[in-house]
């Protein structure tokens, strides 16, 4: 609820007829609900608190975005923290309305408060309704649509490394001959060893012919 509680007769008037002017604008586009005078029948919640703007825009039983209009007594710092900064937190655009008079005052409120607009009309009465122009758009101020998952492209596999030869395993064992091999050498060791038998002494061969020359 605007902490405006009560307007000019002239003004709430020009404010409600301005509002169901609006609705027909908005609603080639979105599916419009109302917030007129004191009705509250379309509440948009911000964080913990609930709001009632002048008109709610909705897509798809999503909400799509707010507008709401302000009078020449309610364009003031009061309505700014009340009520433009928490619409600009709603991460949908947020219309504003003013009296053309008060555009440059509603354009230092919200820059003084921080009130991300998105987009600032002026009106003023026209023979056929409202001579409407819009004196601001700020892009940047539209919540970024969700972008679609971006797929990355797969990390290159490594090169394979070339297998590397496995280090022979220390012979722990004292290499043996092959067994042809050592019949030669047992029997070169056998003639040695009959080689190396010393010899009888000749003495008794030649002891016998002395004995015979005795007798």
């Amino acid at each position: 609820m605007s902490p405006i509680f009560v307007r000019p007769v002239r003004e709430q008037l020009e404010h409600d007829r301005l509002i169901r002017h609006l609705q027909l604008k908005y609603k080639r586009k979105f599916e419009v609900a109302l917030n007129v005078g004191d009705e509250q029948l379309a509440p948009v919640k911000i964080g913990t608190a609930t709001f009632f703007p002048d008109l709610v825009l909705t897509s798809g039983k999503k909400l799509a975005g707010v507008v709401e209009v302000e009078t020449g007594e309610s364009v003031n710092n009061l309505e700014a923290m009340a009520q433009w900064v928490h619409f600009g937190r709603a991460r949908v655009p947020f219309h504003l309305y003013v009296p053309v008079q008060m555009y440059e005052a509603a354009r230092r409120l919200s820059e003084a408060n921080h009130a991300r607009i998105t987009e600032v009309w002026t009106y003023r009465p026209a023979a056929d309704g409202f001579d409407l122009v819009r004196m601001f758009n700020d892009p940047n101020a539209r919540p970024a649509p969700a972008a679609p998952p971006v797929k990355s492209a797969p990390a290159p596999r490594p090169a394979k490394a070339a297998p590397t030869a496995r280090p022979q395993k220390a012979a722990t064992r004292p290499a043996t001959a092959p067994a042809g091999a050592a019949k030669p050498a047992a029997r070169a060791a056998a003639s040695s060893g009959r080689s190396t038998r010393p010899k009888k002494a000749a003495g008794r061969s030649r002891s016998k012919p002395a004995e015979s020359r005795k007798r």
